[in-house]
């Protein structure tokens, strides 16, 4: 039976629909001598007559075992439009996609990545996860958006360098850059020490400046929300500054630190050696292009 190929079950069902092997031909645009050898290719390979031929114009009956391989035959048939169905869907862009992200990319480069990708291809399946471990792994997520770089066999492709910036009560400090020397003492809000958060309080401290943290939160909302209530100023990467829209907000000021601390590093990740879905190819180019498209202030000189 491993002779028995799906085109042969095609000649079978269309002759057996239509009664003639001309007619089943003309409907799979094969000449008749090609569906005739089809069905017999078939008959050696089930070991027996699938029709009987009456001659003339009578039409072509199905024998009691052509019944048999036409019912199994119809089921292979429809698994196999399935199986066609669905990687044209695939390549068109309609399979599913899991992302790993956190806060600063979730407002603002993802956005523009899920609203382009439903654009382009409408039956696509998008799921997203919101995390930041101290040590994140890239798992069963197909990309995974962080502040540095992961271990493991995974490919890192940079999207941009993020600033830090001082965000203070209005006339906290004077109009302008602000040394990082003048935070030593001051109270601070910030981050939990988890992803580059570390990184970020040992460069203040290398400044010289010994900040009091007087609140840690993870929520960006309730961080500022402290920091319009005088609790203390933050220090925070551009990009969540830039999806608190803290410009239009007349009670904060942003100033730039000067000298400068070293930027938040934003990646994108994905398993190395690995050939992408054409959804998970398409949402690395989008990627790319919004992280292009951003505009971070510019530092002092």
């Amino acid at each position: 039976m491993t002779d028995v190929e799906l085109r042969h079950l095609a000649a079978l069902a269309a002759v057996a629909e239509e009664g003639s092997f001309g007619r089943a031909a003309t409907r799979l645009g094969y000449t008749q001598s090609t569906v005739s050898q089809q069905i017999a290719a078939l008959e050696r390979a089930v070991g027996g007559l699938v029709f009987d031929r009456p001659g003339g114009p009578k039409p072509v009956r199905l024998t009691p075992l052509g019944s048999v391989v036409l019912d199994h035959g119809r089921e292979l048939l429809a698994k196999s439009e399935a199986l066609a169905d669905a990687v044209d869907r695939f390549k068109a862009g309609e399979g599913r996609i899991d992302i790993g992200t956190f806060q600063s990319v979730s407002n603002v480069i993802l956005p523009s990545v899920v609203r382009r990708l439903r654009d382009e291809y409408p039956g696509c399946d998008i799921r997203l996860s919101e995390d930041e471990p101290d040590q994140p792994r890239l798992g069963d997520l197909d990309l995974l958006f962080y502040d540095g770089r992961i271990d493991g066999d995974v490919e890192q492709l940079k999207l941009l360098d993020d600033p830090y910036l001082l965000v203070a009560r209005a006339g906290t400090f004077p109009d302008g850059p602000v040394p990082p020397a003048l935070l030593d003492g001051a109270p601070l809000l910030a981050w939990p020490p988890t992803c580059d958060q570390p990184r970020l309080e040992e460069a203040i401290a290398r400044s010289g400046a010994r900040p009091q943290i007087v609140f840690r939160t993870a929520v960006n909302d309730t961080l500022l929300s402290m920091v319009r209530a005088g609790m203390g100023s933050a220090v925070l990467p551009w990009l969540a500054i830039r999806g608190a829209d803290i410009a239009s907000d007349d009670r904060l000021r942003i100033h730039e630190l000067w000298p400068s601390l070293p930027p938040r590093e934003i990646y994108l990740h994905c398993r190395a050696g690995r050939t992408h879905s054409p959804l998970a190819t398409r949402a690395i180019e989008i990627a790319v292009e919004v992280a292009n498209d951003l505009a971070p202030p510019p530092t002092t000189d």
